[in-house]
């Protein structure tokens, strides 16, 4: 059965977010650790947890996505950016053995002129810093559109970070459909030849989730612009491909489009339906 879902609030904590999910059709879903934009995060309600974690048993549900905070930049050219990275990080993945087994999302950050190569060593000596042998969570580094001197738009760019990282066994890639068409990734057209480039490049057995849009942008923009499935450039067909091919198919798929939940239940009905 495909693991899909989708972004939701964690405003009425953990169990409420797994019952909107199952409301949704939904077997797995995503969340914000803290505010997207930053901040303090919530303390966390250990019963509220107890409670989804039963409710994913019962449920059968796939491996929680949840996402760092846009604002965490691990390569800032400024010092107090990068410690902030670091505390927000160590913080978030302590709280998420929470709910353990789960994903821990983040965009590699931008290197803000200082060059690819330094950002690279700055992302994996936080990882370096943050990852603790004990943790059940796998940290996940996003491919990224390329926009700006994002660090991660290429697969290259993600191999050499983690290959620099001391507990590799605590990392992984997410693969954003938008993003990988945007950075220049052929997935409609060559869907077979992306995913064979980044077997050579980073290995599959690293890729460990997908957030599936559509783009408002054809391949290779750069500029990293999620629309509803189906609605933008890399089209359904695509997506059928998508959620059916052998090395993608048993990964959560979580979903970033533009959309209320309303929205979300007919993609996830869609994505379904997709499915073999």
């Amino acid at each position: 059965m495909l693991t899909v879902g989708c972004h939701l609030s964690t405003s009425k904590g953990f169990a409420a977010m797994g019952r909107t999910a199952l409301s949704l059709g939904a077997n797995t879903f995503a969340f914000f650790t803290r505010n997207p934009r930053g901040g303090s995060a919530k303390a966390i309600d250990a019963a509220d947890a107890a409670a989804l974690r039963e409710l994913m048993v019962e449920h059968d549900f796939g491996p929680l996505v949840a996402h760092a905070p846009y604002t965490l930049n691990p390569c800032s050219a400024k010092p107090e950016a990068r410690e902030f990275a670091r505390m927000c990080m160590a913080d978030d993945l302590a709280r998420m053995e929470a709910v353990p087994h789960s994903y821990y999302n983040f965009h590699p950050g931008s290197h803000v002129k200082q060059g690819a190569e330094h950002g690279i060593e700055l992302i994996a000596g936080l990882l370096n810093e943050v990852l603790a042998p004990e943790q059940t969570t796998t940290v996940l580094l996003e491919t990224m559109a390329g926009k700006g001197t994002e660090v991660g738009r290429t697969f290259e760019e993600l191999a050499a970070i983690i290959e620099r990282v001391e507990l590799a066994d605590h990392v992984g890639v997410c693969l954003d459909t938008c993003h990988v068409w945007d950075g220049g990734y052929d997935i409609v057209g060559n869907l077979d030849g992306v995913l064979e480039e980044f077997d050579r490049v980073v290995g599959l057995s690293r890729l460990r989730a997908v957030h599936i849009n559509d783009s408002k942008n054809p391949c290779g923009a750069h500029k990293d612009r999620h629309e509803k499935i189906g609605q933008g450039f890399i089209g359904v067909e695509a997506f059928e491909r998508i959620v059916n091919h052998p090395a993608l198919r048993e990964l959560p798929f979580i979903l970033e489009t533009p959309n209320e939940l309303p929205g979300y239940a007919e993609e996830i009905a869609l994505l379904r339906s997709l499915a073999e």
